[in-house]
């Protein structure tokens, strides 16, 4: 295989090469080793590390797939290295951000001072799709509702990180940063030592300690149980991990009922109460009596256990109103309101189609931008105008002009790029960043995160249900 010698960056921000064709600080006893290696070794231990993957059964599901849902989670074996002053910025400006949306999300439900101040519309809110008024006048246990967070960053050409999405629902990944991170430690054993990388394998513990905080004083031995919607959900395999690395229960709705007030779950030997669960269930599924009245996933009467405070929940039903896609654009300002601070990671220029004159230019340059609906995931329901065709786009338009307040708009962002193997040589392909942070009794942000990887030639779409593949992050 042809190494970093004919390694070309382009006119790329590439993660480990610059533009005369060194290594970048930090990845010169990465790329030391890779190009040291005999011919074809570097393709031996892609294909090692893809067996173990198989062998450790690292699956994901991708639905609407006729040949199968179930596949083997795609993984590049040259890692994405973060230097130490990167992570500093990373790590200050995700606990910043993360603390100033709780307390939004909690001044949404309750006083609402930041609507009365007009720092964000209150029709915008009010108009959400994930706005819960279940949630109107409670205040979850320690007043945490966004207990475990993704955020998406991208680094642009200019060489900044910009934070691209906020994912405070249930996000998923982390799974996959634990699994990568022992596949590379084998693959690369000695450079990963020599490199001294910061672990990552704490992040179960960090997890149950968050959920053990959420526990009532007067309960001494509790049950805590991660909730799954079961074995069809994409994010199973983290579900049924997740709750192995904590040794806590896994369990779907139907293993779950409310009785005299109190979540219990079905046993052999009777009903065990539940005191904590890390729920991965949408809200829309949580509880039919509340939410949607046609949902087979959830527990009826959960949410009244919950709001009686019989049960804690992790992540707090209504956090989703923080990471719709358009109140995404006021975060800079929320950020300033509740910390006095600008943020320390900027957003990434948006547009929203709801306001006259930005969907006036979005409809103009729909060929330049990239679209997003409000509460979509998983890279469905968005437009990458340049990468379009003529007929993509105008139906983009309608359904913008149909419904504006949905939809929001940003400049095609030039991500970075690390070399990947494809095929016989390493090329470059675009990555973005999700480190995942943990809100208990302080925030913690694990080192690293997972580096998602767009694994076709150009694109910039890196979700895993879109042909993306990861990469292992290594913060030095």
């Amino acid at each position: 295989m042809k190494t970093f010698s004919t390694y070309d960056p382009e006119d790329f921000y590439d993660e480990l090469i610059v533009a005369d064709g060194s290594p970048r600080p930090g990845a010169r006893l990465l790329v030391d080793m890779i190009e040291s290696l005999p011919a074809g070794d570097l393709a031996l231990r892609q294909k090692a590390a893809e067996a173990l993957l198989l062998k450790m059964g690292i699956t994901f599901n991708v639905y609407g797939r006729e040949e199968g849902t179930e596949k083997i989670w795609p993984f590049d074996i040259i890692p994405r290295i973060v230097s130490a002053d990167d992570w500093q910025q990373i790590e200050s400006g995700l606990k910043q951000r993360i603390f100033a949306l709780n307390e939004f999300i909690q001044d949404i439900y309750n006083a609402k001072k930041i609507l009365k101040d007009k720092v964000v519309p209150e029709d915008l809110i009010m108009t959400s799709r994930t706005y819960r008024p279940a949630c109107e006048g409670f205040t979850p246990p320690k007043g945490i509702w966004c207990h475990v967070t993704g955020t998406d960053l991208v680094r642009d050409s200019d060489g900044l990180i910009y934070v691209l999405e906020d994912n405070l629902r249930c996000p998923s990944g982390v799974s996959y940063v634990l699994e990568n991170r022992e596949v590379l430690k084998r693959t690369f054993h000695q450079v990963f030592e020599a490199s001294r990388v910061r672990p990552v394998d704490g992040y179960p513990s960090k997890l149950l300690e968050m959920l053990e905080y959420l526990v009532p004083e007067h309960i001494v031995s509790p049950t805590i149980g991660v909730l799954t919607p079961g074995i069809y959900n994409s994010a199973y395999f983290e579900h049924s991990f997740l709750s192995q690395q904590m040794g806590v229960e896994l369990v779907e709705g139907q293993d779950l009922v409310v009785d005299n007030g109190c979540v219990h779950m079905l046993t052999t030997k009777g009903l065990k109460r539940v005191d904590v669960l890390y729920r991965r269930i949408d809200d829309d599924f949580i509880d039919p009596e509340v939410f949607r009245p046609d949902s087979l996933l959830g527990v009826k009467g959960l949410i009244g256990a919950y709001k009686n405070g019989r049960l804690a929940l992790a992540n707090a039903p209504g956090t989703g109103i923080a990471d719709d896609k358009v109140i995404y654009a006021y975060v800079p300002a929320i950020i300033k309101y509740y910390t006095g601070e600008d943020a320390i990671l900027p957003n990434v220029p948006t547009y929203i189609c709801r306001d006259d004159d930005d969907r006036a230019y979005v409809l103009e340059h729909l060929d330049q931008l990239v679209v997003k609906a409000a509460n979509e995931s998983g890279g469905y329901g968005m437009l990458v105008g340049p990468h379009a065709t003529a007929e993509e786009r105008a139906d983009f338009a309608e359904k913008i002009k149909a419904e504006p307040r949905n939809y929001m708009a940003q400049p095609t962002i030039s991500l970075s790029r690390v070399p990947t193997i494809v095929g016989d040589r390493i090329e470059g392909r675009h990555v973005d960043l999700r480190p995942y942070v943990i809100f208990g009794e302080e925030i913690y942000v694990q080192p690293g995160g997972l580096t998602r990887v767009a694994l076709p030639k150009g694109s910039l779409v890196v979700n895993s249900s879109q042909g993306g593949g990861s990469k292992d992050t290594w913060v030095l």
